[in-house]
């Protein structure tokens, strides 16, 4: 049982104005800024694997931890904020410029700590992988803080908002590949790093002086674990959820292993490393307009089936992707279309269960929903580097195969998830979602 914690009055009260206040497009721009910035954090060991595999001759297994650690702490972290309740003890603008800050410290503590020599080591990609972990544990008081201010300045209008703010992680996440395309895709990943831990100094520079907490600040809320096990015995937030763990079990795979899928190719065919860092940033980046207009069209043709339709277009791209590794043009054509659809509708999920679930619960929804998907995301990250080097060996060097394999069994993810969501849309209960729209 979590005790009821006193509520402790924000830094900052909030802003005494109406909902409609054009203050709050200002405010969901500097809140899309900071998420951008910040979540460079993220990604920004993925994207100099390539570096750092030369540098630490890193295996499949060990490049797929540089990832694997950050979910891993960001469910530790986003727990770990719902149960001490650090949102009410702490105002929303601070909690979320101390945490861009520390995230920044953590992450550029690895370029500026750890050697090449030391990387080697078993020691140090220990201590690699703990500071990726802290790093994780601070970007859950980054992202899921900021969707708490989104709340705060917007009733109405909502699902453009949250896809502006779901747009906004995309290409902040995709950052780092740009990063690396910038110095050339060279065989030094210490500068992506630091110039990632530098956007989130900024990051937090602008939350900690500007960001403000709106008028619609909610009621305090707990953590309920009893509400842990009974959200799952609810058959319309049940579906919904399994829709958005099927989204998720492509997800973060997709976003861990294309760029590298594009640097083998384009490298195979005489391209340039910077070419396929850049490649690799449009595709994960182009996300961030699926997000936007999935948000403008959820809220008139219904959560399920903007859904739907996305993960149907996503699921699609899975099965062809790898198969193309030998055409890197048509590949990026087909990623590009898979970066648009895997997260456009990855907002409507969290949408939707707040809908459906009983108000005094939301958050503990919401939180189980996200811990559950980002433990999900390790597996299927893991999986991918395992799966493509068995199907290669049977296949025997043939590395499309591999790759198409690995690919096409993401694809699992968007049809479990089209199930759950088509049998939700068809259930009473949707008539609770995106006012009426199923």
């Amino acid at each position: 049982m979590t005790a009821t914690l006193p509520e402790k009055k924000p830094d900052r009260p909030p802003v005494p104005t109406s909902a409609d206040s054009p203050e709050r497009w200002t405010q969901l721009a500097l809140l899309a800024l900071i998420e951008l910035l910040a979540m460079a954090l993220w990604f920004s060991a993925s994207a100099a694997a390539g570096s750092l595999k030369t540098a630490w001759s890193l295996s499949g297994t060990a490049q797929a931890w540089l990832t694997i650690s950050v979910q891993l702490g960001f469910v530790a972290g986003a727990l770990a904020s719902a149960l001490l309740n650090l949102s009410e003890r702490i105002a929303a603008p601070r909690l979320l410029a101390i945490c861009a800050l520390l995230g920044a410290l953590a992450n550029g503590a690895i370029p500026l700590c750890i050697s090449d020599d030391l990387g080697r080591t078993n020691g140090g990609f220990v201590f690699l992988i703990a500071l990726r972990m802290i790093t994780g544990v601070m970007l859950a008081g980054v992202y899921p803080t900021g969707m708490k201010l989104l709340a705060t300045w917007f009733t109405r209008g909502r699902g453009l908002a949250i896809g502006v703010m779901v747009g906004a992680l995309t290409v902040g996440s995709a950052s780092p590949h740009l990063l690396t395309a910038l110095v050339g895709g060279s065989a030094r990943w210490q500068p992506v790093m630091l110039a990632a831990s530098a956007s989130a100094l900024v990051a937090a520079a602008i939350a900690w002086a500007f960001v403000r907490t709106g008028p619609n600040l909610p009621a305090a809320t707990r953590f309920e674990w009893s509400y842990f096990a009974r959200m799952w015995t609810e058959p319309a937030i049940r579906r919904a959820n399994f829709g958005y763990l099927g989204h998720m079990f492509e997800l973060y795979a997709m976003w861990t292993w294309v760029p590298q899928v594009l640097r083998e190719s384009y490298l195979a065919a005489g391209s340039t490393a910077a070419s396929a860092a850049l490649a690799g940033f449009i595709v994960v980046a182009s996300g961030g307009i699926g997000c936007v207009i999935a948000g403008l069209t959820a809220d008139r043709s219904g959560r399920a089936l903007t859904t739907i339709v996305s993960l149907a277009i996503s699921g699609g791209c899975a099965l062809l992707a790898g198969w193309l590794v030998p055409h890197p043009v048509w590949l990026t054509l087909v990623c590009l279309v898979w970066g648009l659809s895997v997260v456009a509708d990855s907002a409507q999920f969290s949408a939707a269960v707040s809908e459906l679930c009983d108000p005094k619960f939301v958050g503990t929804a919401l939180t189980v929903q996200t811990c559950v998907g980002f433990l999900l995301t390790t597996l299927t990250i893991q999986a991918m580097p395992l799966v493509r080097q068995w199907l290669s060996t049977a296949e025997g060097t043939d590395t499309a195969a591999g790759w198409g394999w690995a690919f096409a069994i993401l694809a699992l993810g968007p049809a479990f998830g089209i199930y759950h969501m088509a049998r939700l849309r068809q259930m009473p209960e949707a008539r609770k979602m995106a006012g009426g729209n199923r």
